[in-house]
């Protein structure tokens, strides 16, 4: 048996790797920090049908997405796979749009954690301080973790999940205990509500929850027969997260009921759940789900962090950004240069919003969230057409349904939810379509700019190549 071997395989099963997906999906974050926007931007009282249509679009995707998984040893991200069927080009394409997605939800939740450590350090008689004060302190605290490759602990992470799912489960079963504000009805899984409002928001909020599931490909060497294990791994994760969410995100409607959640919603949106939290429990069990929301925001904040720093290492290392960032600290041995950049973009993302003196939630993590989650349904919507591709040239596996129909079926989910999103994404901007014109061309330009890039690196490899070999000759 080989070291590798000896070293990875056999050690997670399918708890532990769904263990692990759920926790960076942040349950919490979703329903006490995204929700309650999905609901009053979106389609209200429609949000949890739409949580289940996302998992289900979801789960048709993994399809294909296990299957690559098991057939190609280079995984673990959207931008390998396409890089697998599309080639170079558009790989380093989706490379960076997937950095311009993290770093774009990044600066996002720097807001929404800003402003929930504004309301707790008020509540409990602190100093009124700008929310851009907290946001910045945090920056600071992400920075020195990240810069000096500080492990934060696994078991204490696992702690802050179970904790979350228990606030979530003991909230709906208050809510459900009790009869809600109106008693308990399915309004919520009609097809009118979901079609109420902005379902296109709403489909945008419910699809960058599940952001993260993906991540288990990435176990696959250390998995206990990764071809069983990590297919049945990435259906239970978006089972599981689509379900807590649609079971919690109903608990919230019908706390305060089908008709009257959306005005609620809008009414005081950042304090939606801790509202129905406080009504249901106990106003302290509100107290305690704030401050367990604002360490499920730093671990997020922590893991958006790490893995731009680990792509910008990535792509510096294959020459598809400046060397330096391909460095590793001597004393740390983190990826210090692409840590610091980082750093430094989101201090100048949310600069811009502070200047302007935007609001931290319904603005700076609404519109970054939300040009984000179309980021990444760009990058589902690619790698699906990659994995289409990427079977149908190699004939890696020939089963029918994951490598064609499913595959298939994904791509036109994900596309229908793309148009969604788009057609109702200057309703997430304020209703500004220059706002939002403005938005989704920054995300065209940076894919477009990647290729661009991904060609020039490889024309100078191909000529430097040439050269060489032209020099040999001659010698």
């Amino acid at each position: 048996m080989s070291v590798s071997n000896s070293q990875l395989r056999g050690s997670i099963g399918v708890v532990g790797i769904v263990f692990l997906v759920v926790a960076a999906a942040s349950p919490l974050t979703t329903v006490a920090g995204s929700l309650p926007v999905m609901i009053a931007l979106g389609n209200g009282a429609g949000a949890p049908l739409t949580y289940l249509i996302a998992a289900l679009v979801l789960l048709v995707f993994s399809v294909g997405y296990a299957a690559m998984s098991s057939a190609v040893t280079d995984t673990g991200a959207f931008y390998a796979y396409v890089t697998k069927g599309l080639g170079r080009d558009l790989g380093v394409g989706a490379a960076g749009l997937a950095i311009f997605a993290y770093a774009t939800v990044q600066a996002g939740v720097y807001g929404l954690a800003a402003n929930t450590i504004r309301g707790l350090v008020l509540e409990y008689g602190g100093p009124d301080l700008p929310w851009w004060v907290w946001a910045f302190l945090l920056m600071a605290i992400v920075g020195v973790v990240g810069y000096r490759n500080i492990d934060v602990g696994a078991k204490v992470l696992g702690v802050l999940l179970i904790l979350e799912v228990v606030a979530i489960v003991a909230l709906s079963v208050a809510v459900f205990a009790r009869g809600g504000a109106h008693g308990i009805d399915f309004t919520s899984f009609t097809p009118g509500s979901f079609f109420s409002g902005s379902p296109g928001i709403a489909m945008m909020f419910a699809i960058g929850s599940f952001v993260g599931f993906e991540a288990t490909a990435i176990y696959s060497e250390e998995a206990k027969n990764p071809k069983r294990t990590v297919p049945v791994a990435t259906y239970v994760a978006i089972i599981v997260i689509g379900v807590l969410y649609a079971i919690g995100s109903w608990a919230v409607v019908l706390a305060f009921g089908s008709d009257e959640v959306g005005a609620a919603a809008a009414q005081d949106t950042a304090n939606l759940t801790f509202t129905a939290t406080a009504t249901y429990l106990a106003p302290w069990a509100a107290d305690v789900i704030a401050i367990m929301l604002v360490t499920s925001l730093f671990a997020t904040l922590l893991a958006f962090h790490n893995a731009i720093s680990r792509y910008l290492f990535a792509l510096a290392r294959r020459g598809y950004a400046p060397t330096v960032l391909a460095s590793v600290h001597d004393k740390h041995g983190s990826p210090h240069a692409g840590s610091l950049v980082q750093s430094a973009s989101a201090v100048v993302l949310v600069g811009i919003f502070a200047l302007a003196g935007a609001d931290p939630v319904l603005q700076l993590f609404t519109w970054m969230a939300g040009i984000a989650i179309v980021a990444i349904l760009a990058l589902m919507v690619l790698t699906s057409l990659a994995i289409i591709v990427y079977f149908r040239r190699s004939h890696a596996d020939t089963r029918l349904w994951h490598t064609r129909i499913a595959p298939v079926l994904g791509s036109l989910g994900l596309i229908a939810i793309t148009v969604l999103v788009i057609q109702n994404f200057d309703t997430l901007m304020g209703g500004s379509r220059t706002v939002a014109s403005i938005f989704l061309a920054a995300a065209v330009v940076v894919f477009v700019g990647g290729v661009v890039a991904g060609r020039i690196v490889h024309v100078r490899r191909a000529k430097a190549v040439h050269a060489e070999a032209a020099t040999s000759i001659s010698h």
